[in-house]
């Protein structure tokens, strides 16, 4: 078994860290969902109500203040604003809602680890004192998640 250090995350960066781990919460509870057989609808509410209050707020602090941090033609920027979009696209899908929701789960949490494994790693080596101050005032005044008022996942 490989044995990973973990990740020291710059303090500016944290709150976004914390924002992922909730974003992976969603991911399993999502797969916790589909396993207990919970009615697709329910899990398009909860989706709805997680990319309202946690994923559009965060994608916009990302793209405006920290993504900035590096060169708009860099990469990895153009990689996670491509993914930005995409996910955006399947929490907005209600064509095939069992398809996209299947689909939204895989693609956020890997999102999120190339995130926290490449590119906050990079923001954070290249980031100047300014930028990371900026990034950690954007946090100041959200820390904690709402509770969505239906707990699906839990034991049937």
């Amino acid at each position: 078994m490989e044995n990973k250090k973990p990740i020291k995350r710059h303090l500016a960066l944290q709150p976004l860290s914390r924002q992922h781990h909730f974003g992976l919460l969603f991911s399993w509870k999502l797969r916790k969902g589909f396993s207990n057989n919970v009615a697709t609808e329910r899990l398009q509410e909860y989706a709805k109500w997680f990319f309202e209050t946690e994923i559009k707020p965060h994608f916009k602090a990302e793209e405006e203040v920290v993504f900035p941090v590096l060169d708009d033609e860099n990469e990895l920027i153009v990689r996670a604003l491509k993914e930005h979009r995409r996910i955006e696209r399947l929490f907005k899908d209600t064509e095939n809602p069992e398809k996209s929701l299947n689909q939204l789960e895989k693609e956020l949490n890997a999102h999120i680890r190339f995130e926290e494994r490449v590119l906050f790693n990079e923001i954070q080596k290249v980031a100047t004192a300014e930028q990371l101050e900026r990034i950690a005032e954007i946090h100041s005044e959200k820390e904690t998640q709402t509770e969505y008022h239906d707990p699906f996942w839990e034991n049937q």
